[in-house]
């Protein structure tokens, strides 16, 4: 059994990391209900934009715009796609930043198996958001951009729209065919979900299902009614591109920094448990140890005694018997 002094030490280190536990899960509660609320005072505005191109689709609207319009490929020919991957720049959450980079691997090569079927050749390049996610896609040998940095933590719109104005030049100039973003999504207080979603060119179906059902219903069309789009068309879908993108790009960093957060307060919540369920094994050993050393210092003072207890009465024998020779002795003379 270990040294009660030992056990003493450990209880200790636990305690310690039991306080830093809580406070890092308190700390991400925080964060992550700040990180809700801002999406959910941006959503409005985001949805709005969304219905409107969900809209135009329902209308049978044809949008002769290369942002609506998915490229066409002959054989032999490279599909080139971006994936904009939100990771974290800090650890202790799990596995969040792994089930997102596995998602990632695991849609590059389906994709690259897919095209392989039609006779294509697929380009993906990867531009990670987060220091861990490019890290580790680096050393896996993945065409990262490294010139690509910029963090989910406290997501701003002026991030977003940088972002969002990268990905416009990025699709604009021809550089990327397909553009996926790759985040998680919050699902319920424990349940989170890694997501793929295709951002360009747009697919309405993609933002059927990302648009909360509670705005489903503020739809402006009723079937059989006719909209004019003023000036034309085109404006209005160059118009709701630049929109849909920075609502795109911030909806997604919100809610990728919101899923970092509830899975760091989930993994921090776990360890506070399980810190105290080893400080109760732990000061149960050490009652353990402390019973046993009391145990054997008694047993040592019981055996210690009966030991002086046979020595002094030995002792006591052997004075009696020097005394009876002595007495003897004087008898003689």
């Amino acid at each position: 059994m270990e040294q009660l002094t030992d056990i003493k030490k450990r209880i200790k280190s636990v305690n310690d990391i039991k306080q830093m536990t809580r406070a890092m899960q308190l700390i991400s509660a925080v964060k992550m209900r700040r990180a809700r609320s801002q999406l959910e005072r941006t959503m409005p505005f985001f949805a709005l934009c969304a219905e409107s191109i969900i809209e135009l689709r329902e209308a049978g609207i044809v949008i002769d715009n290369r942002f609506f319009q998915l490229r066409q490929k002959k054989k032999g020919e490279t599909w080139k796609i971006g994936y904009f991957i939100m990771t974290g720049d800090q650890g202790l959450a799990g596995a969040y930043n792994l089930n997102v980079l596995a998602t990632t691997e695991n849609h590059i090569r389906y994709k690259q198996i897919d095209n392989v079927r039609k006779g294509l050749m697929t380009d993906a390049r990867l531009y990670v958001c987060g220091k861990i996610g490019k890290d580790r896609l680096i050393r896996s040998g993945f065409d990262v951009d490294q010139s690509f940095r910029y963090p989910i933590s406290e997501p701003t719109y002026y991030r977003a729209r940088d972002i969002s104005d990268y990905i416009y030049d990025l699709y604009e100039s021809g550089t990327l065919d397909l553009v996926y973003f790759i985040y998680t999504k919050i699902e319920s207080a424990i349940s989170m979900k890694p997501m793929v979603t295709r951002v360009l060119p747009v697919n309405p179906d993609a933002l059927e299902d990302i648009v909360p059902s509670r705005f489903k219903q503020q739809r402006g069309l009723i079937a059989g009614s006719t909209v004019e789009y003023a000036p034309s068309v085109d404006d209005v879908a160059n118009y709701l591109i630049n929109t849909y993108l920075n609502g795109m790009v911030y909806g997604v960093l919100t809610e990728a920094y919101a899923s970092e957060q509830t899975a760091r307060m989930t993994a921090m919540d776990n360890a506070t448990e399980n810190a105290d369920e080893m400080q109760q094994k732990l000061s149960l050993q050490s009652n353990q140890a402390r019973q046993g050393r009391i145990t054997r210092e008694l047993s040592e003072i019981v055996g210690g005694a009966e030991v002086l207890a046979e020595l002094t009465a030995q002792q006591q024998a052997d004075d009696t018997g020097e005394k009876g020779d002595g007495n003897r002795w004087q008898q003689d003379m």
